[in-house]
């Protein structure tokens, strides 16, 4: 079987085709369907690795779909490039490196999402853009009409198009601020669609529903939690996935010196900050249900601040959900470890 080093990008990519008698062909082919048809459709199943990109999702599964079978490799991983030489970089020698290593095993292989959840990423993607640019509006707006010697009232984001319009400004500026609250009022009926439609993928999946039983989490926070993860299974313990969410402290520590820092914030930026939120959003709470939560946080608050002790919540909150994801359970605050009754 032959071993193909495919060196992906944005227009056209580099394959390297290192037969089973030794030979290596070179050769650069259009990205898109027809390339991919032309090059790949005749040939026989082949192994075919190819780095995690943008554009690595639908190659991979039209190469699927031709026969072959194909792996995706993590580019942070330094094994996949053992044979390259680190003094010169070309997309022939890339090639050639990915289709060495497609007869090793001794690399990482990229994790890839499933369908369903690759929907709710984009999903989520697109609602967030829409919301930043909402909030950018909002605060342009602001700043416009502050400059003119007024001040719109405090206002949510459905009612702020009205407090915004009944404040008297300059006629200079009236044409300006109308074409900016035109844009807000399409982008918040945007919003509320990407939401809609949002709340639908998740009312079907049960997992999601599962993790909006827990305090401070909705749909966007549980959607982007599930999304994030995938499949519950990928990871031994709830540890692994706050360690995953970038929700751990950073360690240098060497012979006897132990030195910890802040968080390290890897992982997806959108699920950490928003299970932070979801953390202040417990710890303003007075419900009965988070109690025992706000308690936990009120001891780590006296000793280490209200910042870190969120932030720590916010990491507890991450492994919460993942015990209920994984033994199937709603959220239950009895069975929180220090709670009364708890077993967890």
């Amino acid at each position: 079987m032959d071993s193909i080093g495919f060196d992906l990008h944005l227009r056209e990519s580099q394959i390297c085709v290192l037969a089973a008698d030794g030979t290596v062909q070179q050769r650069r082919i259009p990205t898109s369907v027809t390339g991919l048809n032309a090059f790949f459709a005749a040939r026989p199943p082949a192994q075919i690795v190819l780095e995690a990109s943008t554009e690595s999702e639908w190659v991979a599964q039209h190469l699927e779909q031709l026969g072959h079978t194909v792996r995706v490799a993590d580019p942070n991983d330094a094994r996949l490039y053992a044979s390259r030489s680190r003094h010169i970089k070309t997309d022939a020698r890339d090639a050639h490196a990915l289709a060495e290593a497609a007869r090793r095993a001794d690399w990482r292989v990229a994790y890839r999402p499933s369908d369903e959840r690759r929907r709710l990423r984009q999903e989520l993607a697109g609602r967030e853009l829409l919301v930043r640019t909402r909030t950018r509006l909002q605060a342009q707006i602001r700043s416009l009409i502050r400059a003119a010697g007024q001040r719109v009232p405090p206002a949510t984001a459905a009612t702020f198009v009205d407090r915004a319009t009944q404040v008297p400004v300059p006629d200079t500026l009236a044409p300006l601020l109308t074409n900016l609250l035109a844009v807000h009022t399409l982008t918040h009926a945007q919003i509320e669609a990407c939401t809609e439609r949002l709340t639908a993928l998740a009312k079907a999946d049960a997992d999601i529903v599962r993790a909006m039983t827990a305090p401070g989490v909705g749909v966007v926070t549980a959607s982007a939690y599930v999304a994030a993860l995938d499949t519950v299974t990928r990871f031994p313990s709830g540890e692994q996935v706050a360690c995953y969410l970038g929700l751990v402290p950073r360690e240098r520590s060497s012979s006897e010196s132990r030195r910890l820092g802040g968080i390290t914030k890897a992982g997806d930026t959108r699920v950490r900050w928003l299970l932070v939120e979801a953390a202040w959003a417990i710890r303003r709470s007075r419900t009965a249900e988070t109690a025992a939560l706000r308690a936990w946080c009120q001891r780590v608050e006296r000793r280490r601040g209200r910042s870190v002790a969120v932030v720590a919540l916010a990491r507890r909150l991450a492994t919460i959900l993942y015990t209920m994801w994984r033994t199937q359970r709603e959220y239950d605050p009895t069975l929180l470890r220090g709670a009364a009754g708890g077993t967890a």
